[in-house]
């Protein structure tokens, strides 16, 4: 932990201490992503008076992420570290009796479950192995633990070859792939295995396979009050067993009962239902998901049926807001539950009849690089609860709270000591209309430190990925790193962006990229009327679906001196045909498949407007990236070069799509970027 330590003047002969004159702050750049800290984690104990949380922060050194177990009294006071191991923990949760902390730790090398107590601080290792433990959670009464964990399937080698002479040094078998989903963005080539369920006594011992087969049987997992069973989330494939590959949106709830491991499906419409959890008195069962329509953005709803699985009915049918996490109440009349709303993370207090009652907002994410939602809560008996807190000037932190109060207490201040030395840009709401069609679009400006508004500064527009998603007033490490590079940095939620509604998402369906082209237009335009804006210097550069919107920009337009596309996608029907989940994209985006629909395809392709491009453009790509392969950089990266557009290919070795596998990751990223705009 950065501490930063006043020492108070000793009394001299003159009796007077000498003022010291105030370091001046430096910017805040690339380097100092290594510096920041986030609350990634946390969990309340049932009695509400302890938070646990995971405080995470970078190596600059080892270029990996630490991560440590940290916990704060809800009344306030000094975090307290959990243990000194120097390994990386994680997904800490507390016992029933708030006596012992359940928690993923690598001391031992892989990640696997411990326990702590945490009167006297002794620790035991409850489970060992290769695989990690996932969703792990206690029983109601404390004495056992229910988590699910990757076992390989028994197949047999599609060819066997021949016995090699005693000696011989041959290459690598072949790896014979027969799954339609067969790599996964952050995973890697996919091994032939499944997600099984496991129960295990708290005290430790020989875990327990609960299911087998060929599924996944996800979590998160919720214990039968009277610890009988155990609900989850799954497609199993139904009656004719059909392959959960050729449908990636459906699951169904289930019950699987620990005795024998008999399975009761509780749900069975076409669509996701997932995330399910017991009412207090194991009478009712919430869960969250839709029915699937086909659609690029379909809401999120929560539902509550009976125990058997009976007279399913949704809460938030007129709410008109994704569901992105819940939990009951200890009384079982409503539930707490978090959602995004333009632009801002919200915790409220929903009954049973659909009332909704605002308790907090501003919750973050644990990433600090850009200004996406996200975030977790937690909730005591009594109503008290802790989130992760962010905002503009800070990135995520603990804060707690009480339903019934308004007060909103931020326990920790993880970056004060960082912050105290660095500048920082100002962000400003921003709300402008579409040229398209008027319709009003939310954005955020940060402006340089310093920042004069008689001035002409140069404009970077950044825009988000998803595209189903949305930014926010949240604090941005990258954002930031480009304002205090002297751009004024525009970002907005244009149609498509989630926190607005289904109908303002699927503006875009069928039909992305297009006219949110027109409300990132009319964005930078608005900021040129201000008039502090120089006309001549605007930049452009944004992620996966920002990377696919920026080569559709300079495909279009050539008022941009310079262009980033990162890991876009820039031919849809190679996309698809690479990606990690061709059903989804294929089914959901265009509704056909490349074939049938060739036409269709290409006309919302960049590379079909390569031909107008003479942006100078640097493509950016992880090389581990299977959401958006490097393929399709190399495309687009070939193809202007072939019309002698001053352009540039960067790869980031072992980079995944979100390029925070490592921190450098990151930081190469935005040093590239940076570079590149000022080459222009």
């Amino acid at each position: 932990m950065r501490q930063v330590r006043l020492r108070h003047c000793a009394i001299s002969l003159i009796a007077a201490c000498i003022a010291l004159p105030v370091a001046a702050k430096e910017p805040f750049t690339p380097r100092d992503f290594f510096d920041i800290e986030v609350a990634a984690d946390l969990d309340i104990s049932r009695d509400g008076n302890r938070v646990v949380f995971v405080r995470r922060s970078a190596d600059v050194m080892s270029d990996r992420y630490r991560s440590s177990l940290w916990v704060v009294p809800h009344a306030g006071g000094e975090p307290r570290p959990l243990g000194d191991s120097g390994a990386y923990e994680s997904f800490p949760r507390w016992s029933p009796d708030g006596r012992k902390i359940l928690f993923l730790s690598n001391r031992n090398e892989s990640l696997q479950l411990f326990v702590r107590w945490v009167d006297t601080g002794q620790e035991a290792q409850l489970t060992s192995g290769s695989e990690v433990p996932m969703g792990a959670m206690w029983s109601p009464d404390g004495s056992q633990i229910v988590f699910g964990m990757t076992v390989p399937d028994e197949v047999e080698p599609f060819a066997k070859m021949p016995a090699k002479p005693e000696g011989a040094d041959w290459g690598k078998a072949p790896n014979t792939i027969q799954r339609l989903i067969y790599r996964r963005d952050g995973e890697g080539y996919l091994e032939e295995a499944h997600t099984q369920i496991f129960v295990l006594p708290a005290e430790g011992g020989t875990p327990r396979q609960l299911t087998r087969g060929s599924k996944d049987h996800e979590g998160p997992y919720d214990w039968n009050p009277d610890g009988t069973s155990v609900l989850f989330s799954a497609n199993l494939g139904g009656a004719d067993g059909e392959d959960p590959d050729y449908d990636p949106v459906e699951s169904e709830v289930h019950e699987i009962r620990i005795s024998d491991g008999k399975i009761t499906t509780l749900t069975s419409r076409d669509g996701p239902d997932v995330g399910p959890g017991f009412s207090p008195d194991g009478k009712r069962i919430a869960y969250i998901g839709f029915d699937d329509r086909k659609q690029g953005f379909q809401t999120t709803q929560l539902y509550i049926m009976e125990r058997d699985g009976s007279r399913p009915r949704s809460l938030t049918a007129t709410l008109d807001r994704d569901i992105d996490s819940w939990t009951w109440s200890a009384d079982g009349r409503g539930l707490y539950v978090q959602y995004d709303d333009h632009g801002d993370t919200k915790l409220a207090f929903l009954t049973l009849d659909g009332k909704l009652e605002t308790l907090a907002s501003g919750i973050g994410d644990l990433s600090a690089s850009r200004p996406y939602g996200g975030g977790r809560f937690s909730v005591a008996r009594d109503g008290r609860f802790a989130l992760m807190l962010t905002g503009p000037s800070h990135p995520a932190d603990i804060a707690v709270g009480k339903r019934g109060s308004k007060e909103l207490r931020r326990l920790t201040r993880l970056n004060d000591d960082l912050f105290a030395a660095r500048t920082l840009g100002e962000v400003e709401e921003i709300r402008y209309p579409s040229s398209f069609d008027g319709r009003e679009i939310q954005g955020w400006i940060v402006t340089p430190p310093g920042f004069d508004p008689a001035k002409k500064y140069p404009l970077l527009l950044e825009i988000h990925g998803g595209p189903f998603a949305n930014y926010g007033p949240r604090f941005s490490s990258e954002m930031q790193a480009y304002a205090n590079a002297g751009y004024v940095v525009l970002y907005t939620n244009p149609r498509g962006s989630t926190s607005y509604g289904e109908e303002f998402g699927n503006l875009i369906h069928h039909a992305y990229p297009g006219n949110d082209y027109d409300d990132l237009m009319s964005g930078v335009d608005a900021l040129i009327a201000r008039g502090y804006i120089d006309p001549k210097r605007l930049y452009v550069t944004g992620g996966s679906g920002g990377g696919v919107l920026t080569a559709w920009i300079i495909g279009k337009t050539d008022r941009f001196r310079a262009a980033v596309s990162a890991k876009p996608v820039i031919n849809w029907t190679s996309f698809v045909l690479t990606a990690d989940n061709p059903m989804f994209f294929s089914g959901y985006w265009f509704g056909a498949v490349p074939w049938e629909q060739n036409a269709a395809y290409w006309a919302r392709s960049p590379l079909s407007l390569v031909g107008n491009v003479k942006t100078p453009t640097m493509v950016l790509t992880g090389e581990s990236d299977y959401r958006t392969p490097m393929s399709e950089s190399e495309q687009y990266y070939v193809a202007l070069k072939m019309q002698k557009v001053d352009a540039a290919l960067v790869r980031i070795p072992e980079a995944s799509h979100g390029m925070e596998g490592r921190p450098s990751q990151l930081v190469g990223k935005i040093v590239h970027i940076l570079k590149w705009f000022e080459t222009h």
